[in-house]
């Protein structure tokens, strides 16, 4: 594990070797509730230190409910508030509120999940009293595969990759493109955790800027009547 966490400091150190782009932080803590076969509880709690990798200036507080039509298709709906600081001042505050779909298939121990997510978008920028809002619509496809198990359990090492677009209706269309590939650990029936590297390429309001994340996540399930088939990882979000 310690080679694989120099392996990813090494790449985004490389990646921005030849430019001014640095290694930057994506943290994240993550519970679910599982009420039920069908019913789901979902909070996420992340910051990022996107200029310093030590100063976070940006943050989340997100969740939803979700609602399991069969082991295979899930429609979720969620809502969440989001900060941006720059220079150490408020810059940017948002709320936001999204419909998602994913549906879910195995390969062997291969399980690929494939999301759809259509955000609406309101903005407040406390400096200049402005308010603005949008839409923006994504697409992820994620792969878990556990290696020293069929499935994700407890005391289960696993992989874990994914490739996510975002689109919206105002030019540039094509707003953001990220990769990701990590690895993680699923302690017990409770407590899982996994950390890789995103790459992440921004098209919008940045001028074509490549982002670099070293990615850190502890994720809490709470699973009521021990119905659980699959323990669910949580990525980059």
């Amino acid at each position: 594990m310690k080679k694989l966490l120099i392996l990813f400091i090494l790449i985004g150190y490389f990646a921005s070797a030849q430019t001014d782009e640095h290694l930057s932080s994506f943290n994240m803590v993550s519970f679910t509730y599982k009420h039920d076969k069908k019913w789901m509880a979902y909070l996420e709690l992340q910051d990022r230190a996107i200029e310093e990798f030590s100063k976070p200036d940006y943050y989340e507080v997100k969740g939803g409910i979700g609602y399991n039509i069969d082991k295979n298709n899930q429609p979720f709906i969620g809502i969440g508030r989001y900060g941006t600081y720059k220079e150490s001042k408020f810059y940017q505050e948002e709320f936001r509120i999204w419909l998602q779909y994913i549906f879910s298939l195995k390969i062997s121990k291969l399980k690929i999940d494939h999301r759809l997510r259509a955000e609406k978008r309101f903005f407040y920028f406390p400096q200049s009293g402005l308010a603005d809002n949008t839409s923006r619509f994504r697409y992820r496809m994620a792969l878990t595969l556990p290696l020293n198990k069929d499935k994700i359990e407890p005391n289960t090492f696993f992989l874990n990759a994914f490739e996510e677009v975002f689109a919206g209706p105002n030019a540039p269309n094509f707003k953001r493109n990220r990769l990701f590939g990590g690895f993680g650990y699923q302690l017990n029936d409770y407590i899982g955790a996994n950390m890789g590297y995103m790459w992440q390429r921004e098209f919008a309001n940045s001028g074509n800027r490549s982002l670099h994340f070293l990615y850190f996540a502890l994720n809490f399930t709470f699973d009521r009547l021990k119905y659980n088939e699959m323990h669910q990882i949580p990525v980059a979000d």
